[in-house]
């Protein structure tokens, strides 16, 4: 059985099968996620920024959008954890030598590299074309590649010289699963942030409080009875004085040993005793005193 020309059609020509699935360029993919903005879907320009989940942005576009969110943009969903300026971090980029960019030739008569990248890292000489995989420090924000921190253990930053830990390490247009382990570092880390706000507030809440009640009491001053002492005073002495005793015996005998006169104590010369004016030599009698005539200057 042939058809008009005694052509004979095919079975995949006369029967329809299952479509096959389209598969994605990864080069292409490579290209959308090294080289331009996740949200606004242009070429990445300085100042480019990261969020905490490793996606590279314009820092305009992302400022654009937290000054005003309700205006109809793609892509927002990827930007939905961002809150504010203090998520995302701008970043320390090494340029590529190679890369010419926008000074290539566009007449199309040269042959361009997809796989060269704009920047490269600092340590080991990595293009940031996706083939190879980049972090970056959230404490200083330069970027190096995952080779360079593993080869050059080091504490500090290769390029800036800053301290920093394992925990601010971040990884760059990772997986799934890195991704993944981003987000519940962020949720962790925000949810921490919460409680200690949280204890702060109450410190400040109970210091406040103790600091009003302090200054009332301050302010209230004891009784004070007329001659003038106050109540806290008069408590202290007469518990001093249920100490001495009822009668004050203590009290005297203290007074009567300090005014002992001189002349009594045993175990002193006569000559030493002359000394003072208590001596019976230091005395005179009524017919050796002088009287004194008193008068004034003024005459009336």
């Amino acid at each position: 059985m042939g058809c008009d020309g005694g052509t004979i059609p095919k079975r995949h020509e006369l029967v329809k099968g299952p479509k096959k699935v389209e598969k994605v360029d990864k080069n292409a993919e490579l290209a959308a996620k090294w080289k331009y903005c996740a949200l606004s879907q242009e070429k990445l320009r300085r100042p480019i920024v990261s969020c905490e989940l490793g996606r590279l942005y314009n820092k305009d576009a992302i400022i654009e959008y937290l000054l005003d969110k309700s205006a109809e943009r793609p892509n927002t969903e990827v930007v939905s954890h961002i809150r504010g300026i203090k998520d995302i971090k701008e970043l320390n980029l090494t340029d590529n030598p190679e890369w010419e960019g926008e000074r290539r030739s566009t007449k199309g008569d040269r042959y361009e590299d997809i796989h060269c990248g704009m920047f490269i890292c600092p340590v080991v000489g990595l293009e940031m074309n996706g083939k190879h995989r980049f972090c970056y420090l959230q404490t200083c924000g330069c970027v190096f590649s995952d080779r360079a921190l593993k080869e050059v253990k080091a504490e500090i930053c290769h390029k800036c010289g800053e301290p920093f830990k394992d925990d601010t390490i971040v990884v760059l247009n990772g997986t799934k699963e890195e991704v993944e382990k981003l987000r519940e570092k962020m949720e962790d880390k925000r949810a921490k942030s919460k409680s200690n706000k949280k204890k702060s507030k109450k410190n400040k809440a109970a210091e406040t409080v103790c600091a009003a009640s302090e200054s009332k009491e301050d302010t209230q001053s004891p009784p004070v009875d007329v001659a003038g002492r106050s109540s806290v005073e008069k408590g202290s002495e007469s518990n001093q004085s249920v100490e001495d005793g009822p009668s004050g015996s203590s009290t005297s005998s203290k007074a009567s040993a300090t005014k002992r006169s001189i002349q009594v104590t045993d175990g002193k010369s006569e000559v030493f005793k002359s000394l003072f004016t208590t001596h019976s030599s230091a005395k005179r009698s009524k017919d050796q005193t002088s009287n004194w005539v008193t008068h004034t200057p003024y005459h009336f």
